[in-house]
């Protein structure tokens, strides 16, 4: 028998003072059963940092041609493809000829690193592509605020989240390896 996915639920006050986007939502994230927590709060810091009412959750794991988000426009063109992990190069590229815009979080450390190494000269003819990092010790933290029903103020001011779940108060400074040319 096939396992199900976990549901989680989470309640999101957003001030991003950078974007000027104030919203206070709550959305349902399935994680797949080979998903970790780590995956699954990088999904969901995914979601705060482009917080877009239209921005929404794919099939992800379970499906090769969709990303992890996606905000589609009134024609259903995709306006925005964000994708977390290391994907291959491949999957990237498609991306980039599917969709206006196309950002990568990534998250795992010295493997970014040697992953951006193999993949960085064919990844830096995407103009339309931005990869940023979530730095693992900041990150690792922030695991440990996976639960089933979550609770979150976020207010993001000049490229710093500065997250509060309950009696816990967090900060995480992503950073941009390679930024979408104009």
């Amino acid at each position: 028998m096939a396992l199900k996915a976990t549901i989680f639920k989470a309640t999101l006050n957003i001030a991003d003072i950078d974007r000027a986007v104030y919203l206070d939502t709550s959305l349902t994230l399935a994680r797949h059963p080979s998903e970790t927590d780590q995956r699954l709060i990088v999904r969901l810091l995914a979601w705060v940092l482009n917080a877009d009412e239209a921005l929404t959750f794919t099939k992800g794991l379970c499906a090769d041609d969709e990303p992890e988000l996606w905000l589609k426009n009134l024609h259903g063109g995709i306006e925005h493809w964000i994708d977390v992990g290391l994907p291959d190069e491949r999957r990237l590229k498609k991306a980039c000829n599917r969709s206006e815009q196309v950002s990568l979080y990534t998250y795992g450390g010295r493997n970014v690193d040697l992953w951006w190494q193999q993949n960085e000269a064919l990844l830096g003819k995407h103009d339309n592509l931005r990869i940023i990092d979530f730095p693992e010790d900041e990150l690792t933290p922030l695991v440990a605020l996976a639960e089933r029903n979550m609770q979150w103020q976020v207010t993001i001011s000049e490229g710093q989240l500065f997250i509060s779940a309950g009696d816990a108060n967090f900060s995480l400074t992503p950073s941009m390896r390679k930024e979408w040319k104009q």
